[in-house]
């Protein structure tokens, strides 16, 4: 497969990138600056420069031609202000989505969050960010053309992956390795039976692959 990774030099998408082409997919993933490229060739992927929050539709999808899935893994980052969870957490999302509709790529998976929802209130620049992860899912969820998985990770942590994890539509609180969330992104790649579902992701005691084959009806 040939994988495109919105939000490439991310610390989950790094961990996707790396497992990715471990297993030999073609992998690419879009950075804002050229001298992240290192890192993702150290992984096994493809650089591609390109900043969503400026690009038009047209020059994303050109970059998304020929791939058979993406994922929106991009985020403004903890240190940023309100304005760019608007352009990146959800302005991006819908651009990326966007994109891979006129690039006829159906297979989208986005890393979102758990507590998104386009109502949630508050100005507090988490709440914003909630409602801007919010408002994108359900720009995405509202594609037809779109085959799309939105996985809604729990608190995330750098401890080293377990494999073990609990991935349902409600999981409830809790907190999972960037490696666990990666492999889980490695699964639902690769199974668009997922299609239409919005699942949540925490530490638990299933593995990856059984989770994923459960909640895909296999």
């Amino acid at each position: 497969m040939r994988i495109v990774i919105a939000g490439g030099h991310g610390q989950i998408a790094l961990r996707l990138e790396r497992l990715l082409a471990g297993r030999g997919d073609e992998v690419a993933g879009i950075i804002r600056k050229a001298e992240q490229g290192d890192a993702l060739r150290e992984v096994g992927a493809e650089p591609v420069v390109l900043d969503l929050e400026s690009a038009s539709v047209e020059e994303v999808a050109a970059r998304l031609r020929g791939a058979d899935a993406v994922v929106f893994a991009a985020g403004a980052g903890p240190g940023s202000g309100v304005g760019r969870k608007e352009t990146v957490d959800r302005g991006a999302a819908v651009l990326f989505a966007d994109a891979a509709v006129e690039a006829g790529v159906r297979r989208f998976v986005v890393v979102s969050s758990m507590g998104a929802d386009p109502e949630h209130r508050g100005d507090e620049v988490f709440d914003v960010y909630l409602r801007a992860k919010g408002e994108a899912d359900a720009y995405v969820q509202g594609r037809d053309a779109l085959d799309w998985t939105i996985l809604r990770p729990g608190s995330l942590t750098d401890d080293p992956g377990t494999g073990l994890v609990r991935l349902e539509a409600h999981t409830g609180r809790g907190p999972v390795p960037r490696d666990d969330v990666a492999a889980a992104l490695a699964e639902l790649v690769d199974t668009p039976a997922t299609t239409g579902l919005t699942l949540e992701l925490i530490g638990g005691s299933t593995p990856v692959s059984v989770a994923v084959k459960s909640v895909a009806g296999n």
